[in-house]
C-alpha cells in the first residue's frame, strides 16, 4: 500500500499543546488508512505504555499539535496560531 497522503508521517515527532494522557511529546509509530482517512498511532516519548490513535488531519490543527518537540517553557510563551483551513490541503 502506498503512503499517499502524509508521506512523512511515520517516525515524525509531535508536541501536544496540552497534557495528553499526562504527556506532551509523542512519536508516530504506526499509520493506517481506513475509510479514506489516515490515522497515526502516537506513542509517548517518555511513557512507552501510552499509545493512542489520532486522525492525522488533527495534527494540522496548531491549537492541538505542534510539529517536533517543543519545550514546555517555549510552549507557554508562544501564541498558538488559528487553526488551519483544511480547504488548502485537499
Amino acid at each position: 500500500m502506498g503512503k499517499g497522503k502524509y508521506p512523512h508521517l511515520l517516525g515524525s515527532k509531535w508536541t501536544a499543546t496540552s497534557d495528553t494522557f499526562g504527556w506532551r511529546h509523542f512519536l508516530v509509530t504506526n499509520r493506517k488508512n481506513e475509510g479514506g482517512m489516515v490515522f497515526a498511532e502516537m506513542k509517548s516519548a517518555c511513557g512507552p505504555d501510552v499509545r493512542f490513535w489520532v486522525n492525522a488531519k488533527a495534527l494540522k490543527d496548531r491549537r492541538l499539535w505542534l510539529p517536533g518537540w517543543v519545550l514546555l517553557t517555549d510552549l507557554t510563551r508562544q501564541d498558538l496560531p488559528a487553526p488551519i483551513n483544511d480547504s488548502h490541503f485537499n
